[in-house]
């Protein structure tokens, strides 16, 4: 086999990917079978537990290939639902964060994309410190993996809402979509996937086209164009009417419905004209309206609006005619907001 000057991540490879790298080897093509098996259906630790393989094989594996899993640092169960959340070193010593959900119609998991964030977002304490860098397919698949093997529970539902823009990690992105509904792993269903984006317009329109049957959700926090852009940067490069147009494509194209995120901040975004205007802007789409009361970061102003006020809120979209829901809280009693889980660890660290 031609040297390489760094080992491929096996993990990452798709069926027909590492059926061809059998063929590099001089192997039979069932061996990929085999691999892809260990790897996405037993959860394998490593070539070493493999034992269907024989150790010259294996020692081949370990010679040519990085076999990428993450290390589980802290975990944080809340005593009020359960939501367990965890903090993960990856290979090159960086850290991330996911966390499991318990619903009534299964366990659902929230995966990050990236170690960091770079899209700037005002309320968000994923993004303090910017983007270190993006996760490769590998990564966030291992995510789901250490949490079923931790939790001993399966994973039914996955969203891609944690740290980072998955998005602005496409291709990784899609790599990641292919293992993990595709035949022989998981086998999540597409329709049991939420992909969560603050709105890249060329990477949504160019989603549309991919075939895929997942949910997208828009983070879109404002009703205006002037206010988006006070707490969401990117707005200033995508204009509010072309990021809903381009999930106007989606929609067509995937026959898919339309999520959109919409954080209520106290003072700011939460008043009756404030509804009014988010309808409008929706009603169109007849998408599905997620109301989120703001997670309280230290570095930020901003505060939760009251319960009267998020009810009011949501009974005012109602009235438009819009569908709308208010995301259940979980794991308030723990560090439950995207990003806060890695930036105290981040910070106990640098003061060590």
């Amino acid at each position: 086999m031609t040297e390489r000057t760094e080992k491929t991540d096996i993990k990452s490879l798709t069926r027909k990917e590492l059926t061809e790298e059998m063929g590099l080897l001089g192997e039979k093509s069932f061996r990929a079978g085999q691999l892809y098996g260990w790897m996405h259906e037993k959860l394998a630790a490593g070539f070493e537990e493999m034992t269907n393989l024989s150790r010259q094989f294996r020692e081949t594996l370990q010679e040519n290939y990085a076999y990428v899993t993450l290390e589980p640092v802290e975990v944080e169960i809340s005593r009020i639902d359960g939501t367990r959340k965890y903090l993960f070193r990856l290979p090159d010593g960086l850290v991330i964060e996911s966390v499991l959900m318990k619903y009534r119609h299964g366990n659902s998991v929230c995966i990050s994309s990236q170690a960091g964030c770079r899209m700037g977002c005002r309320f968000c304490a994923s993004t303090i410190g910017g983007l270190e860098r993006s996760l490769r397919a590998s990564e966030m698949l291992e995510q789901i993996y250490q949490i079923q093997k931790l939790s001993g529970e399966r994973v039914s539902h996955v969203v891609i809402m944690g740290t980072g823009e998955p998005l602005d990690n496409y291709e990784n992105l899609l790599r990641f979509l292919e293992l993990l509904t595709g035949e022989g792993g998981l086998h999540i269903s597409q329709r049991n996937v939420t992909v969560s984006t603050c709105g890249l317009v060329p990477q949504i329109r160019q989603l549309a086209k991919e075939g895929l049957q997942i949910t997208l959700a828009l983070s879109l926090h404002a009703a205006t164009q002037e206010k988006r852009q006070e707490l969401m940067p990117i707005a200033k490069k995508y204009q509010m009417p072309e990021v809903l147009a381009a999930c106007e494509e989606y929609q067509k194209k995937t026959g898919r419905r339309m999520t959109f995120e919409y954080s209520l901040v106290r003072g700011v975004n939460d008043s009756r004209e404030d509804a009014r205007g988010l309808a409008a802007l929706v009603g169109p789409l007849h998408g599905h309206v997620n109301l989120i009361p703001v997670n309280p970061v230290r570095e930020r102003a901003f505060t939760q609006p009251e319960k009267k006020v998020v009810n009011d809120f949501k009974i005012h979209l109602e009235n438009y005619g819009i569908n709308v829901t208010i995301r259940r809280e979980m794991g308030r009693d723990i560090n439950g907001a995207c990003g806060q889980l890695r930036k105290s660890y981040m910070e106990g660290r640098s003061q060590c």
